[in-house]
């Protein structure tokens, strides 16, 4: 029976890679500026947008129900990544921007921002795969993870088009194929 946390953890498998793309583009040293774009835009609409949205909107405040406290705890601990990631993806897209008007030197912002969301990303994927997850497979009734799973459906189905998950998959995978090798 597929259940909400395996829907989670596939998300996962998606967004590291995204994050290797990421490391792999400032050890190449890149600048193509449409590759940065599509790789905030993948972050912004489906790591958070897509599946950020599924744990802060559903999976966490039912975990909330079930004593574990948004202030302190597992949850909270990711809830405190969540934010220090959007910290590093606003200081990469503002990057960007101004690498866009000809300051070469925001290439190290956006190098340094993007190496610091994939890696913090790394490690919280870890915590969330083999505790959190595991924590709430203990915790939430099979009708539970089924409804879980159906509300996760309807976040899915109002993504934008372009950066729903099969999209956002298949944008994955072409950057992979250009970083990846």
């Amino acid at each position: 029976m597929n259940t909400a946390t395996q829907n989670l953890e596939n998300d996962h498998v998606y967004i590291l890679r995204l994050t290797d793309v990421m490391l792999a583009m400032v050890e190449k040293q890149s600048v193509e500026i449409g590759d940065f774009d599509l790789v905030i835009n993948l972050i912004r609409k489906f790591a958070d947008g897509l599946h950020h949205a599924k744990e802060e909107d559903l999976l966490f405040p039912l975990l909330g129900e079930k004593g574990f406290s948004p202030e302190s705890g597992p949850v909270a601990v990711m809830l405190h990544d969540h934010e220090e990631g959007r910290q590093y993806v606003k200081g990469a897209s503002e990057g960007i921007q101004k690498f866009k008007t000809g300051n070469s030197a925001a290439l190290q912002a956006i190098y340094e921002n993007m190496k610091g969301y994939a890696l913090l990303l790394q490690g919280h994927i870890d915590k969330e795969n083999n505790i959190l997850f595991r924590m709430a497979d203990q915790v939430f009734s099979a009708e539970e993870q089924q409804n879980l799973l159906k509300q996760f459906a309807a976040i899915e189905g109002n993504a934008e088009a372009e950066f729903n998950s099969e999209k956002s998959i298949q944008k994955v995978d072409s950057l992979a194929a250009i970083y990846l090798q």
